[in-house]
């Protein structure tokens, strides 16, 4: 079983950005904290960094079990911060039914690589340019080169 790594946080924290107030995301979803979801998310709602961290802690931890669920594959652990990366963003079911686990699962790493750059997309099929430097941040992570921070500033 894997834990999800430092830089691996790191990359969530630099991607999601922290907003202290609720604020519809993309998709119309409300949203706080790190990318923070759910019945408890509404107008107006306004959190700390601290519970903003709390939150993203135990959100993140879904992702991880998750990931640690649907991976039958050996990982290393770029990969699988990646992956966790990757689920926490798009969500886990998204995650199962991919393309991208299934290459992973077949041990077929650079393919697996290149599906990341396919989820940049929002619901109405619009690309999103965060999303475009994200899934590059993934795919490099991924496959153990560098990614930049800047990127995602």
């Amino acid at each position: 079983m894997h834990e999800y790594s430092a830089q691996g946080l790191e990359m969530t924290r630099r991607f999601e950005g922290y907003r202290a107030e609720a604020y519809q995301d993309a998709g119309g979803v409300w949203t706080i904290g790190y990318g923070h979801t759910g019945n408890d998310v509404r107008a107006g709602l306004v959190w700390t960094r601290e519970q903003a961290e709390a939150a993203l802690m135990r959100d993140i931890a879904g992702s991880v079990a998750w990931v640690n669920r649907v991976v039958s594959h050996p990982l290393e652990q770029h990969q699988f911060d990646a992956l966790v990366d990757f689920c926490f963003n798009c969500g886990a079911g998204n995650l199962e039914r991919s393309t991208l686990l299934r290459r992973v699962n077949a041990g077929e790493m650079e393919e697996a690589a290149a599906q990341f750059e396919l989820w940049v997309h929002d619901a109405a099929g619009s690309t999103l340019p965060g999303l475009v430097m994200r899934r590059r941040a993934e795919a490099r992570m991924f496959l153990g080169e560098p990614w930049s921070q800047e990127e995602a500033a």
